[in-house]
């Protein structure tokens, strides 16, 4: 769950008086991607007084020994070490290079002492995986990329990880989906700091739209994330990937996956959960499910229709992986997500089924 951008929870700690708030500490790691690295130091690192952007110190971090290479073999000398972290009050994990290993112990006592100090700690993308191996993450909301969710879902099963968030703002752990969300996420903390009109002059000298519908606040018309990580855009699998995105309407299983592949079934499952950390047919109920969450709750299918549309063979398997994922019924999970909706009238309406778009206001099913 978001927290509302200017609402949210405040610091259970106080900060430490050595750490300043407007001291921007990111830790580079090597293998990381270049995007998401170079995101935090985009708009933290420029000095844009002159447009109206209050400046902040970037503390560009070494998270381990370098020279660091970046995806494309770019070789990186951060200026700084972990050390530099002590001065921070914002510390932030653009990208962790693995979903299956775990950072440096360094650079993780490094975020478990800037957080005890009342540090706000920034997971953008796969940094999730880092801020979860600190322990930052128990017991709090956080989201990453969907591809990576259920990943992260299992290695840390205290965190409430959910794949349909821009971002997350849990106070003073924050953390972001994939590649372009990050940003998102960079503009929203501006937003906290410096308010709407600090945040907007960033967004114009960045060229961006200054807020993008997030959670609740974007109602249900924001499009499921069919994006790929950066990081396997070039993989083989990538492909089939984005065709079983595009295809979830349609009965079909791993073995069609694999033979759309040339592969072998064994050697598909090893090469996709190599990949995305996931097992393919366990990754497959996931997108499916994301897909059935949606339309039950911008659709006015019924939960049989709901079901034929997002490729399962039977309502009751629909209901079953439903509630077991996300702990309701297909009803009762669209019933209390519309009472939610009518208790909010100020809140932005669905627009379209984030696959048939469709002007404010126009009621009724989406065309098929």
């Amino acid at each position: 769950m978001s927290q509302d951008p200017t609402h949210g929870p405040e610091p259970a700690v106080r900060l430490a008086a050595r750490r300043r708030r407007e001291v921007v500490a990111v830790l580079l790691f090597s293998g990381s991607p270049m995007f998401e690295s170079s995101i935090p130091l985009s708009v933290f690192g420029v000095d844009r007084q002159d447009a109206g952007v209050p400046r902040y110190r970037l503390l560009a971090c070494a998270g381990e020994e370098g020279p660091l290479r970046t995806t494309g073999g770019l070789e990186l000398r951060a200026p700084y070490g972990l050390g530099a972290v002590a001065r921070a009050g914002t510390v932030i994990v653009p990208a962790w290079r693995s979903i299956t290993g775990p950072p440096p112990a360094a650079a993780l006592a490094a975020l478990r002492r800037a957080h005890s100090e009342g540090a706000r700690i920034v997971g953008l993308c796969t940094g999730a995986f880092a801020l979860g191996a600190a322990g930052l993450l128990d017991g709090r909301p956080a989201t990453t990329h969907w591809m990576y969710a259920p990943t992260l879902a299992k290695r840390y099963p205290s965190v409430h990880v959910d794949p349909r968030e821009l971002f997350v703002d849990d106070g003073d752990i924050l953390t972001s989906a994939g590649t372009a969300a990050g940003i998102d996420l960079c503009l929203h903390i501006v937003r906290q700091d410096h308010g709407p009109e600090a945040a907007a002059a960033l967004a114009r000298r960045l060229v961006l739209p200054p807020r993008r519908g997030n959670g609740a606040d974007a109602g249900a018309g924001r499009h499921l994330d069919r994006s790929l990580p950066e990081d396997i855009g070039a993989d083989p699998l990538a492909e089939v990937v984005a065709w079983a995105l595009e295809h979830l309407h349609e009965q079909f299983d791993v073995e069609t996956l694999a033979a759309r592949a040339y592969m072998s079934r064994r050697t598909f499952d090893r090469r996709f959960r190599g990949l995305t950390g996931s097992a393919p047919l366990q990754w497959l109920i996931t997108q499916r499910v994301l897909q059935a969450q949606r339309l039950l709750e911008v659709s006015e299918y019924s939960v049989d229709e709901v079901a034929g549309r997002c490729g399962f063979r039977s309502p009751v398997a629909l209901r079953g992986h439903f509630r077991r994922q996300l702990g309701a019924s297909p009803a009762a999970y669209r019933a209390a997500y519309r009472a939610r909706q009518q208790d909010a009238p100020d809140r932005a309406k669905p627009v379209g089924d984030g696959f048939s778009p469709r002007l404010p206001g126009q009621r009724g099913r989406p065309a098929p």
